[in-house]
């Protein structure tokens, strides 16, 4: 019964409290049973969560605090025993009396647990429930949490791992950066935590090749080393290996294969405002070919976000001419035909770079074409067909 009770929905659980202390068998039994809260907890109403919502961790009086969303959830029952017993010994209880009792008990069990994991999450995961960051969650196993709340919890039954398992089933939590997360991710094994540092390095690793710190991406030694130098995490390379196989992470080989639209794209000119005043004293009167991108990035010209496989920012449209300066005006003024382009362009925050071909300016444009389309996977948003 205990197993089943601890599985119930939070939805389910409230209105149980609800109907409980509504009901007229609890009203007979008010002499022997207060209603109350469990101590040390706070409440604040989260409307419009997720039914499996439990609360909301934020800061108090400087440190960090659980605010459960339903008074149902810190609910505590305080049994006069002596009373109860004497009143049991003198009159048998009525059948939906002791079914009443039952659910109480119920109730206190799964609320005191609930409210003893919580606090040794907080402990276990403090730095994670902070701010949110894979990077800070620690290995940690129900059975440690159990072991944990049968020697320090106050608790007058088993905190088992099955029942724990049972408990957090269906909860989440938001963390104080409004981020949702489910409770068993608080519960994250050691290979989970390597696969979120590993993901890190080499997203790391985009951003130091981008601004020239890397000449190359990083082989699974070189990703083991960082591992063990920047998180205490020693692994080896074939299990970096096997890590980012898992994440569909490509080899430094093919992640430098990917920086090929960066190399090709080496001698453009800085990206400048696509406006009038731009065309008229930046751009010349001459063939070559363009980028156009939504926004302006970094003096490296930017770096790209793999998984929505353009860069970022969105380069849209990459073209040539024979008159950079006439293309590139009848692209601002709405003439060349394409009508997404331009639509980006008059939301104002459009950019260029170029860079002048004096021969064969459509055969340089359709190569950085397919470059960009090799190492994004895409081509850019506004490109309606192959050059």
């Amino acid at each position: 019964m205990l197993s089943r009770f601890l599985e119930m929905p939070l939805r389910v659980l409230d209105n149980c409290v609800t109907q409980v202390e509504s009901s007229a068998d609890f009203a007979d039994l008010r002499n022997y049973v207060v209603p109350g809260r469990l101590q040390e907890t706070h409440v604040l109403s989260c409307p419009g969560g997720s039914p499996s919502l439990l609360g909301k961790f934020q800061e108090k009086n400087g440190d960090l605090a659980l605010f459960y969303c339903r008074e149902s959830f810190v609910r505590e029952y305080l049994f006069d025993d002596q009373a109860l017993d004497e009143h049991t010994s003198r009159n048998s209880l009525p059948k939906e009396q002791a079914a009443i009792l039952s659910k109480l008990r119920l109730i206190n069990t799964r609320n005191r647990l609930t409210q003893a994991l919580m606090q040794a999450i907080m402990v276990s995961q403090k730095e994670y429930l902070n701010f949110g960051n894979n990077l800070l969650l620690r290995p940690l196993t129900q059975a440690q949490i159990s072991s944990r709340l049968i020697s320090e919890a106050d608790l007058s039954f088993v905190a088992d791992p099955g029942r724990i398992s049972r408990l957090i089933r269906r909860l989440s939590i938001i963390l104080p950066n409004d981020q949702t997360v489910a409770l068993g991710k608080l519960f994250p094994k050691a290979r989970q935590i390597h696969c979120h540092a590993v993901s890190n390095v080499v997203d790391r690793e985009k951003t130091m090749i981008s601004k020239g710190v890397l000449a190359y991406p990083l082989p699974d030694e070189a990703i083991a080393a960082v591992l063990a130098q920047d998180h205490g995490i020693f692994v080896s390379r074939r299990t970096v290996a096997n890590i980012r196989r898992d994440l569909a992470i490509p080899d430094s080989r093919r992640r430098g294969q990917r920086m090929n639209y960066l190399a090709a794209t080496a001698k453009f000119s800085a990206l400048l405002p696509l406006t009038l005043q731009t065309l008229r004293t930046e751009v010349p009167v001459h063939p070559g070919v363009y980028e156009i991108r939504t926004s302006l990035s970094s003096d490296m010209g930017g770096e790209w976000d793999e998984r929505c496989a353009l860069p970022h920012p969105h380069v849209i449209y990459i073209g040539s001419a024979g008159d950079l300066r006439k293309r590139l005006g009848d692209h601002l003024r709405g003439n060349s035909g394409n009508a997404l382009l331009y639509r980006h362009i008059t939301e104002g925050t459009a950019r260029v770079r170029f860079q002048l071909i004096r021969e064969d300016w459509r055969s340089a444009e359709r190569e950085l074409y397919h470059v960009f389309r090799e190492t994004f996977g895409s081509p850019p948003l506004c490109n309606r067909m192959s050059p």
